[in-house]
């Protein structure tokens, strides 16, 4: 029997009182998504057929901890209420008697059936693409590129008897993207040579029989290796379109990994990037978004992506204990702006979160007298989404805290000088499980504009997302309080300031219809 998840709400006071009870779990959010047991990492295959969501999933079937990696599975008919599937891809041994694990990849709809691999007529047939990770305890042999098919809209799967369908007798050479190019009618594969920091661009008329395009890469990020390529188009405010890369590599603080993308054009061979890309640009400033990646065929011509929250640094070490581990950022809208720095890649919750949750508390024209003191928000909670703007007026500094009880706090501070915005977790809670976890602060150049600040926090139990100047700059951070009064305060620092609005919605509960 299957059971659907329902990330709903319940609005439980807008005073001040007693915070939401955490759940035996204290942990697991409510409205990201987390597998119903075990290990997840990297989102895979993400693709919207029959009316639903598919999204697959690197997954541990054994334990909480990272290995057997195979491809979990949820569907969903509106990127909220996730229904759990059977395992869709598993590890195997090899005859020799290597292991393959089912690395990460993707999955497009063969509506014309151009691979020859389903009955005549087929117009929905499936098929994924991911890479064969072989092994022997302790020692990589291989990583090449191999296909699946389905046609039961991604419910079972049959492994194609010509795997590897892609092999250049790497032990670097890994996560295959897979997409249509209309003028060129034809389908292309971008795989990354990790080591080297690279793109490889492929072809092919069936999915089958692969041709090599072209490489690029060693650009922005290159202190570690490349991983999780997603090459797309997206139309330009004004007219105009451009392709857009995006690769999962460094963090803007060296010891941790994160994601970055680049502008450009893409003529079906090769990718020329708008501009050198002597700096990188970064797609989350936080410690936990990583391989991020985007669902093909959405709705509407939707870019909608889908990233990790968690580091490797310790990623295994986080504190959920041994029923589950992992979970996913909201899902993101995709988009282009025209910015004072030039054109940029914007992310915005999707808007189908507007559907959850009830209006808790809305304020309007508030002042921000400076002090210890402060405003605290008459709303306690741990699950919630919380929208403010804010005129910094005569303030050096402003300081949002949430998850925050007598001993603990998640702050959000922005220096008006600067014009910088530094998530800091150092006092969130149980930072100790890794030295690592807390060592550094998160921080972003976020300029104002026209005076103003606007920032949305998606607040969930074990996860803080932070969208700055509508989606124009993200901070993506896990904490884990041990306390859970769930207050939350503002304060200013050399002047007054005004807070515009805020509005909260409480996403407290999970209901299952």
């Amino acid at each position: 029997m299957k059971t659907t998840f329902l990330t709903a709400f319940i609005l439980l006071s807008t005073l001040p009182g007693p915070a939401q009870t955490p759940a035996a779990d204290p942990y697991r959010p409510v409205y990201h998504f987390t597998a119903p047991k075990n290990w997840i990492n990297d989102a895979n295959g993400l693709i919207y057929t029959n009316g639903q969501y598919q999204l697959f999933y690197q997954y541990n079937p054994f334990s909480a901890d990272p290995g057997h990696l195979s491809w979990g599975h949820a569907t969903s008919p509106d990127l909220l209420r996730w229904t759990p599937q059977p395992v869709a891809l598993t590890e195997y041994k090899n005859a020799d008697g290597s292991n393959t694990m089912i690395f990460s990849g993707s999955a497009v709809a063969d509506k014309d059936n151009t691979s020859g691999l389903f009955p005549a007529g087929t117009t929905d047939g499936l098929v994924a693409f991911y890479t064969g990770h072989v092994e022997r305890p302790g020692v990589v042999l291989r990583q090449h590129q191999n296909l699946a098919t389905s046609l039961d809209h991604g419910l079972t799967w049959q492994r194609y008897a010509g795997n590897p369908v892609l092999d250049i007798g790497s032990k670097e050479f890994r996560d295959p993207k897979v997409f249509w190019y209309a003028p060129q009618q034809k389908w292309v594969m971008a795989t990354v040579k990790a080591d080297r920091q690279q793109v490889y661009f492929y072809e092919s008329k069936n999915l089958k029989n692969w041709t090599f395009l072209s490489r690029w890469g060693r650009a922005g990020d290159t202190v570690r290796e490349w991983e999780c390529p997603d090459l797309f188009e997206l139309p330009v405010p004004g007219g105009g379109t451009r392709w857009v890369l995006l690769i999962s590599a460094g963090n803007p603080t060296e010891q941790f990994r994160g994601q970055q993308y680049f502008l450009g054009q893409f003529d079906g061979k090769v990718f020329t990037p708008d501009q050198p890309y002597d700096e990188p640009t970064y797609i989350d400033y936080g410690k936990d978004f990583f391989a991020g990646v985007t669902f093909n065929d959405a709705p509407d011509n939707r870019r909608i992506l889908v990233g990790w929250t968690n580091d490797w640094a310790y990623a295994r070490d986080v504190p959920t204990g041994t029923e589950w581990r992992g979970n996913f950022a909201v899902p993101r809208e995709l988009s282009l702006r025209r910015t004072t720095a030039g054109l940029t890649l914007v992310q915005q919750p999707v808007p189908e979160l507007r559907k959850l949750g009830k209006d808790a508390l809305n304020v309007k024209n508030r002042a921000l007298k400076p002090g210890p003191t402060g405003y605290e928000v008459p709303f306690r909670g741990e699950s919630y989404d919380l929208e403010l703007t804010l005129k910094p007026g005569a303030a050096q500094v402003l300081t949002l805290n949430v998850l925050q009880s007598e001993a603990e706090r998640t702050t959000l501070r922005y220096n008006v000088a600067r014009q910088t915005l530094t998530l800091d977790r150092t006092g969130s809670g149980n930072v100790g499980f890794h030295p690592l976890f807390a060592s550094t602060l998160e921080t972003a150049k976020v300029p104002l504009q026209n005076g103003l600040l606007h920032l949305r926090l998606l607040v969930d139990k074990s996860v803080v997302e932070v969208f700055a100047q509508n989606g124009e700059t993200t901070l993506t951070d896990l904490v884990f309080p041990r306390q859970h009064t769930g207050r939350i305060t503002l304060t200013t620092e050399g002047g007054a300031a005004q807070l515009t609005t805020l509005r909260l919605t409480d996403l407290s509960q999970l209901t299952v219809p």
